[in-house]
């Protein structure tokens, strides 16, 4: 094993990958639209856009904007459906040594199940994303995700039907995150991905309508960085599996705050629209940071903030 590999390797919820830089469900596609631009094999996984039961037309015009530091988005998580994905996407994937991660989304348990037991069988699949925190659907989605006994049963549904690694990605959007986060442990999911988007919206003040035509929409990049890191904080003391911190992060620098927060691995968004080799430099400078301070391996750093017991209150 290289330096390299000594530093960054880490297993996240079973899944083994090279190093923590994993790319955020919808904001890579289903990797190939970023192959021209990005090793896909230097990644440390591939996190694919959200698959459910049939496909999905997504949300009507106009669904983004570009907002002040970050980005609102309301595409209702349009997808080409499991079957359309293990025939027409996965495939393509299978030529890349590198963990695909499938985000998995639903309107309800049974079809998050459906899609669930499809993957199961599918060659090429290192783990799922459980997706109970989407605010851009009218039902399902997040409201899994804002109820602690919801978010258990669907997620301890889902653990009794696979053998995969199992992900949960936890809403923001919510009074107490440490309470999803305890409950969907409790269920057994292997490890947490926080945090999905804040819920925003945007107004257009000639028309006096909103810009999205859904209303509202998820709000992203570096403006939530700190609101993320805060919950992520707050998860790491809170549970014992490792967490995935996402939510503004542009820069190593950036990747580096979400482990000393306390997250074991980090996945990129919206910096791949402004930065398609923002994952390839976020890997670097991680890499650097490491070798600079000594440290023998990035698990040193997870969980190293210090922090004044007297100025928690």
């Amino acid at each position: 094993m290289d330096t390299a590999a000594q530093l960054l390797s880490v297993n996240i919820g079973g899944i083994e990958m090279r190093n923590p830089v994993m790319t955020a469900s919808g904001t890579f596609g289903y990797g190939s639209e970023y192959a021209n631009f990005v090793d896909l094999n230097r990644l440390g996984a591939i996190v694919v856009k959200g698959v459910t039961s049939v496909p999905w037309p997504g949300n009507p015009m106009q669904r983004i904007m570009e907002t002040p530091s970050g980005m609102l988005n309301a595409i209702g998580l349009q997808n080409v459906g499991v079957d359309g994905f293990i025939s027409e996407k996965l495939p393509y994937l299978r030529d890349f040594n590198v963990p695909v991660i499938v985000n998995v989304c639903g309107k309800t348990v049974e079809e998050y199940l459906t899609v669930v037991e499809k993957l199961n069988t599918a060659d090429g699949v290192a783990g799922i994303e459980l997706n109970i925190s989407c605010p851009n659907l009218d039902c399902g989605g997040m409201s899994f995700g804002v109820d602690a006994t919801l978010a258990y049963e669907l997620v301890k549904a889902v653990r009794a039907v696979t053998h995969l690694p199992l992900l949960v990605k936890l809403s923001p959007n919510v009074t107490d995150i440490t309470e999803i986060a305890r409950a969907v442990e409790d269920a057994g999911t292997d490890a947490l991905s926080a945090i999905n988007t804040l819920l925003g919206m945007a107004i257009n003040v000639e028309t006096r309508r909103p810009e999205l035509a859904n209303v509202t929409g998820g709000l992203s990049g570096p403006a939530i960085k700190p609101v993320a890191l805060r919950l992520v904080w707050e998860v790491y003391k809170s549970v014992s599996i490792p967490i995935v911190g996402m939510g503004g992060i542009m820069t190593a620098t950036d990747a580096i705050e979400f482990f000393i927060a306390g997250a074991s691995a980090v996945a990129i968004g919206t910096a791949n629209f402004v930065n398609p080799q923002a994952s390839m430099e976020v890997v670097k400078g991680i890499h650097a940071y490491l070798k600079e301070a000594d440290m023998g391996s990035i698990k040193e750093l997870v969980g190293s903030l210090q922090v004044d017991p007297a100025a928690i209150v």
